[in-house]
């Protein structure tokens, strides 16, 4: 493989919000991203929007008739939240984090909806251990974050 344009992942994701601002504004605040790009439409609409925490990278965009133009794509509008789907989701993001209980206390006191506390789960000696647990956002996207603790029955570090 080709190496990737200079500071983009092989793989990203888009996540899409009826509030994109918001929810950019509590990503950062409530889990840690840092807004590397920003672009505003008219009356501050968020036209696209890329966050990164490490070298993770994820795009924030709209989601509803508003953020669709007529003649647009017809691709654009099937964007949906959680919210908006009765919370029902297609996928969730996995993030690796250095220390996973003080960035579930910090998520916790932000907001974040808890729906899985933080356990060890150890998958045996040829894997690895990992302690984690599981977020819900303000619009429903599930995140999972998780902090190496062993590798192949080592501690990892």
């Amino acid at each position: 493989m080709r190496p990737t344009p200079a500071g983009w992942p092989r793989i990203s994701a888009a996540l899409f919000y009826r509030e994109p601002r918001q929810a950019i504004d509590w990503l950062c605040r409530a889990f840690g991203f840092e807004v590397r790009l920003l672009v505003e439409g008219a009356n501050g609409r968020v036209e696209h929007s890329e966050l990164e925490y490490g070298e993770g990278l994820i795009m924030v965009g709209g989601a509803g008739p508003e953020f669709s133009k007529p003649g647009q794509e017809d691709w654009r509008k099937r964007f949906a939240s959680p919210r908006m789907l009765d919370g029902h989701m297609t996928q969730n993001l996995a993030v690796h984090v250095d220390d996973v209980d003080a960035h579930f206390a910090h998520a916790r006191a932000a907001g974040a909806v808890i729906c899985y506390e933080p356990k060890t789960t150890d998958y045996g000696g040829d894997y690895w251990a990992d302690r984690s647990y599981g977020a819900y956002d303000l619009e429903g996207h599930m995140w999972w974050f998780m902090q190496r603790i062993t590798t192949r029955g080592k501690p990892h570090g």
